[in-house]
């Protein structure tokens, strides 16, 4: 009896214990033991442009204070759906996003909404199921259509630092109008050529399979056969490598590297290509802010969650740096990269 009620008192002090603290058998943490976990999702790891995201978005944790950060490649639609449950089951409160495929949009939200996770698309905008841009979802990316114009400004500035004769020039512009971005950047960039003064009716435009230089290739030799009697082209493409793809293809086509000029976006890409011992008709790229892009984005999903600051629905990051053979070293060092 007596060992009856022993463990009768002994059960009811654990019922009590658990009762005050919740009923929570696992073990209580506080805050500083306890770090928030974030999830940052790339389509494209091995890019260094993504591989400095990370860099700063584990910085913006580090400044932030007891804060983790789940970094996981997403290439294709079924690995991004497993990962979002993959930070889910690891306790993540939300994430920051680069996704493979824009129309996977809705997807990726559901799927979000039912682990009650936040979300910030970073560098490409989800599409919904008609194509259209879901502007209900914050979004930091690099202002394209400005990027885009700044692009066409500075092939302008350097046409005519070359003292080119319009009537011999001709602009290659390798264009990807079903990635809302892309479009944009191809846009603003023939935008900017014809306010400078540029002929509309001597930009030719040839659409690429693949943002890539294997794709980029196939698309500017098809357009510069075309065109025996140009004898100058500028270079348009939404990054560095579609821009290559065509730099190779006038190689290809016998041009020298002073009757060409190519411009690209993004910077990081563009390193080989600058650090060549002989100039080619790569003459620059324009580099944003990788670096401005995972901070910021981590930043602003840290704080609503913690502090319920909803971020903007779009965030641009404007202003890039143009990187040519002599500044591309030092200007890159100031990034991190």
């Amino acid at each position: 009896m007596k060992t009856t009620k022993r463990t009768f008192f002994k059960s009811l002090a654990a019922v009590s214990i658990c009762a005050l603290f919740g009923f929570n058998a696992s073990p209580v943490y506080s805050s500083s033991e306890a770090p928030m976990k974030l999830g940052f999702l790339v389509k494209q790891p091995e890019e260094p442009w993504f591989q400095t995201e990370w860099a700063f978005a584990d910085k913006a944790a580090k400044d932030l204070g007891n804060v983790q950060i789940i970094k996981i490649a997403v290439p294709d639609g079924e690995k991004t759906l497993n990962a979002i449950d993959n930070l889910a089951a690891n306790g993540a409160k939300g994430f920051v996003i680069c996704t493979p495929d824009p129309k996977l949009g809705p997807a990726i939200m559901a799927k979000a909404r039912s682990y009650d996770l936040k979300v910030i698309a970073v560098d490409d905008q989800f599409l919904n199921a008609a194509g259209e841009p879901m502007t209900n979802v914050p979004l930091i990316m690099m202002a394209a259509t400005e990027i885009g114009q700044r692009q066409g400004e500075e092939l302008y500035k350097e046409m005519q630092n070359r003292k080119w004769d319009v009537k011999d020039t001709a602009v290659l512009a390798i264009t990807a109008d079903e990635l809302d971005t892309a479009r944009r950047r191809t846009e603003g960039s023939i935008e900017a050529l014809i306010k400078a003064g540029f002929p509309k009716e001597k930009i030719y435009k040839s659409p690429t399979k693949s943002n890539d230089i294997p794709g980029a290739l196939d698309a500017a030799n098809s357009m510069l056969v075309q065109h025996p009697e140009i004898k100058n082209w500028l270079v348009v493409g939404m990054n560095d490598n579609t821009v290559l793809g065509g730099i190779r293809a006038t190689e290809g086509q016998g041009f020298k590297p002073e009757n060409v000029i190519g411009i690209g976006i993004n910077g990081t890409d563009a390193v080989n290509e600058l650090s060549k011992p002989k100039a080619t008709g790569f003459f620059g790229s324009l580099l944003p802010s990788p670096d401005v892009h995972g901070y910021r984005s981590t930043e602003m999903l840290y704080k609503w969650i913690k502090d319920g600051v909803e971020p903007p629905k779009y965030t641009p990051i404007g202003d890039p740096v143009l990187l040519k053979r002599e500044n591309f070293k030092e200007e890159l060092l100031k990034k991190g990269l």
